[in-house]
């Protein structure tokens, strides 16, 4: 069996205990010279709608989206030591990504809103980030929708690890739009309720499969062979 399964990260693999906001908010002040009025609203969108939508609420100019990117990757730097001080891996991700990873014909990455970078400094700052085919992931800046992002991971499958590109994927994640992005591509989708948002919400987004959290390694697998996504 070959497949494909993509990971999010806040909420889903991680508790970024705040920081994630307090990055945004940083980026913000170093790019406009003063601390934002209002925090980033996040809930499952992509860094460049995030950062957007800062720069709109505060009726500023929004600088071209690599600059953006740059200060985006250096507060993520920045604040490596208090993510790792403050959050944590979530129960049981650990078993599950080894399991995932260890299975034959099966390629685990992340599908996320973080640009590249600062997926990266999340993963590693719990040292999750050798239990993930980074390469082939899609990340914050590959795309402004969610829904966008699947294609992109599609691709770089396709290409550097020579699975077909109508590989079934699977989607795991915490947010109404995760559920929206893989049921607008295709894609299955194993909610996970360790966010912001309950089982009913997610159930009410379509998800057919909801977990408390991903702790029960045995069952994530059954699950993940039994509901393969296909385009």
């Amino acid at each position: 069996m070959q497949l494909i399964v993509l990971w999010d990260i806040d909420h889903t693999l991680i508790e970024n205990a705040g920081v994630s906001k307090e990055i945004y908010a940083a980026a913000f002040a170093s790019l406009t010279g003063t601390p934002p009025t209002v925090r980033a609203s996040t809930e499952g969108r992509t860094d460049r709608l995030i950062m957007r939508d800062m720069f709109r609420r505060h009726d500023l100019p929004e600088p071209d989206w690599p600059i953006t990117e740059a200060a985006l990757a250096r507060a993520g730097q920045e604040h490596f030591g208090e993510l790792r001080r403050r959050g944590s891996a979530l129960p049981g991700v650990r078993d599950a990504l080894k399991a995932t990873s260890s299975q034959a014909g099966w390629v685990s990455s992340v599908l996320t809103g973080n640009i590249a970078a600062n997926a990266r400094v999340k993963l590693s700052a719990f040292d999750l980030d050798p239990l993930l085919d980074l390469g082939v992931g899609a990340y914050g800046a590959d795309a402004e929708q969610r829904a966008d992002l699947v294609a992109a991971a599609r691709r770089r499958v396709h290409r550097r690890r020579g699975l077909p590109s109508g590989t079934p994927v699977v989607l795991i994640g915490d947010t109404p739009r995760d559920v929206e992005a893989a049921l607008t591509t295709g894609c299955g989708i194993i909610a996970v309720a360790s966010g912001i948002h309950d089982r009913a919400e997610l159930e009410a987004a379509g998800a057919p499969v909801v977990l408390p959290d991903l702790s029960d390694t045995a069952d994530l697998l059954a699950l993940l062979e039994s509901v393969p996504g296909r385009p």
